[in-house]
C-alpha cells in the first residue's frame, strides 16, 4: 500500500506545483503588458556593484518618460546630482558635460549607472528563463540578451519589483534593492502602497 501511495503523492504534488506555476507565469505576463502600456516610470535603487577587488554602493533614481530615461546619483554625496540620459530603446548613457567613470564591471561596459536601464529593458522584453516562489515573493530569471542574466523578485500583491540581481560572465555584478516603484500617466500614480 505504501508503495502505491508514494508515487500518487508525488504526482499530486507535481500537479499542485504546476497550478501555482501557471499563476506565477500569468502574473508576469500581466506585469509586462502593464509596464509596456505606461507613459512614465520611476523608482529608486540602492545598488551594490561588485568589482573584481572591491564593492561600491550607490543610491540611484531612475525616471522614464516619452523622451527617454535618466539615472541620477543620490548617493554617495560626493557625486550626488550627476545625471545620465538614456535614449528610447537604448541602454547607452549620455552625460551632460560631466564625466563619471565608476569603472566597468565587465567586458561589455556594464556600470552601476547603466545597470538600471539594463534591468528595465530586461523586465520589458527579456525572455523568462525560469520562475519560482521564494519567501512569499515571485522570482523570475530573465535573459535580456547574450551578455546578461537578470533575476527579479516581485511582491505578488500588485507585482511590484523589490530586488534584482544582474549577472555577467557567470557572476552577480549588480544587486539592486528597489523602492518607490511608480508607473503610470503623467501624474505618476504610484503602484506601491505606502509603508
Amino acid at each position: 500500500m505504501k508503495r502505491i501511495c508514494l508515487p500518487l503523492l508525488l504526482v499530486f504534488s507535481l500537479l499542485l506545483s504546476g497550478c501555482g506555476g501557471k499563476e506565477i507565469e500569468k502574473a508576469y505576463d500581466s506585469f509586462t503588458e502593464r509596464l509596456g502600456a505606461q507613459d512614465t516610470l520611476s523608482f529608486t535603487a540602492n545598488v551594490r556593484a561588485e568589482y573584481e577587488h572591491k564593492t561600491a554602493r550607490f543610491t540611484l533614481a531612475y525616471t522614464e518618460d516619452a523622451e527617454g530615461a535618466s539615472v541620477t546619483v543620490l548617493a554617495p554625496e560626493l557625486i550626488a546630482g550627476v545625471t545620465a540620459r538614456v535614449e528610447p530603446g537604448s541602454t547607452s548613457l549620455q552625460y551632460d558635460g560631466v564625466v563619471l567613470d565608476t569603472g566597468a564591471l565587465d567586458s561589455f561596459g556594464l556600470s552601476p549607472m547603466s545597470a538600471l536601464p539594463v534591468l528595465v529593458q530586461a523586465m520589458r522584453s527579456g525572455h523568462v528563463d525560469s520562475f519560482w516562489e521564494e519567501d512569499g515573493m515571485y522570482v523570475y530569471r530573465l535573459e535580456p540578451g547574450d551578455e546578461y542574466r537578470c533575476t527579479v523578485w516581485f511582491r505578488p500583491d500588485g507585482m511590484i519589483p523589490v530586488r534584482s540581481e544582474l549577472e555577467s560572465a557567470g557572476r552577480v555584478a549588480v544587486t539592486a534593492e528597489i523602492s518607490g516603484w511608480t508607473e503610470g500617466a503623467a501624474d505618476m500614480q504610484s503602484s506601491e502602497e505606502p509603508d
